[in-house]
């Protein structure tokens, strides 16, 4: 019996390293759209997330939301978009329902600080409701000053700090196979240094939400939806290709009282494979099997940093921020 004992143990290891996610798409959240309808349609992806079988749901940057950014807001309209605690009595009915289908979450909200500072953050909850992770943006796009004659601003440098908080990695509980995870938000995946802090970490699961527009966000017409589709889709494969991990990369998208953003919502694995991508711009949601041993192959062979890597030649990296051009030969 002792063999048999053994191989089963070591049967249930393996299955424990596996468990069911899924991506939350939300569709357009407009500015008249009240908390309670915006929490109902949450509360309806997490349910129908966990009817499939997750234990874990992403949901966007800015969830409870429209993506006030766009806008030039001050005093009372400006913070009647933040929450000033996470949960908070606003939020409350979501964690209540995750806590009630043992489901764990990420979601990404405008946060207030009790000293006044404002950043925009995601936090990783897990299946007993309690916040396990906190994350602050720190690749912030835009502008301080409002672009004249746009229609629509990108102003997400004048209404947020630069998040201070690093990258965390952090592992989690035999609900999710003790996975290493990490967060950003929505422009960082656009960074290779971001996945790079969490690959230093050994991540295994990374989870982003976005509010991407659907054109230039700074103004021409060099970019279209399309265009930015695949831009969102290429950085999500190509940066869990070279960090050896998964990734669960979920959009707000749809059209937000007449401004677009993209779709494109996906679940991809260690390979830099898509197992699962949105169809809509509508709320959606995609489930995949996460197999954290799918991480090892990349880990230890092409990705092995501790074999393969040269941090003496990347200083440049952390010295500046800027391009510095080589000196022209004569």
């Amino acid at each position: 019996m002792a063999p048999v004992t053994l191989v089963a143990r070591r049967l249930e290891i393996a299955v424990s390293r596996i468990f069911r996610a899924a991506a939350a798409q939300m569709g357009p959240t407009q500015r008249a759209d009240s908390r309670a309808h915006t929490l109902a349609r949450m509360i309806a992806l997490l349910e129908g997330a966990a009817a499939q079988g997750a234990t874990l749901v992403v949901f966007p940057e800015l969830a409870f939301t429209t993506f006030f950014p766009r806008w030039i807001l001050e005093g009372d309209a400006l913070d009647s978009y933040f929450e000033r605690s996470m949960p908070n009595p606003s939020v409350a009915a979501l964690f209540d329902r995750a806590r009630e289908l043992r489901v764990g979450f990420y979601v990404g909200y405008a946060e207030l600080t009790p000293d006044g500072r404002r950043f925009n953050s995601a936090v990783l909850v897990d299946a007993d409701g309690q916040i396990i992770s906190k994350y602050r943006k720190v690749h912030l796009p835009g502008s301080v000053e409002p672009r004249e004659g746009a229609k629509y601003q990108q102003l997400e440098k004048r209404y947020f700090g630069y998040g201070d908080l690093g990258f965390p990695a952090v592992r989690a509980g035999p609900e999710w196979g003790g996975a290493i995870m990490g967060m950003m938000i929505c422009n960082d995946r656009r960074w290779p240094e971001s996945w790079r802090v969490l690959g230093m970490q050994g991540v295994e699961l990374v989870c982003v939400g976005y509010n991407s527009a659907a054109y230039d966000p700074n103004g021409g017409n060099t970019e279209d939806a399309s265009l930015r589709t695949f831009h969102s889709t290429l950085v999500a494969q190509a940066n869990a290709y070279m960090n050896a991990t998964w990734a669960i990369a979920v959009a707000k998208a749809g059209d937000e009282d007449g401004s677009g953003l993209i779709g494109g919502s996906c679940i991809v694995d260690p390979n830099g494979c898509i197992v699962a991508q949105a169809t809509t711009l509508a709320d959606e949601v995609l489930v995949a099997d996460i197999d954290l041993d799918a991480c090892r192959q990349g880990k230890d062979k092409m990705f092995n940093f501790a074999a393969h890597r040269r941090p003496d030649q990347y200083k440049v990296i952390t010295e500046r921020a800027g391009v510095v051009e080589p000196v022209a030969v004569d």
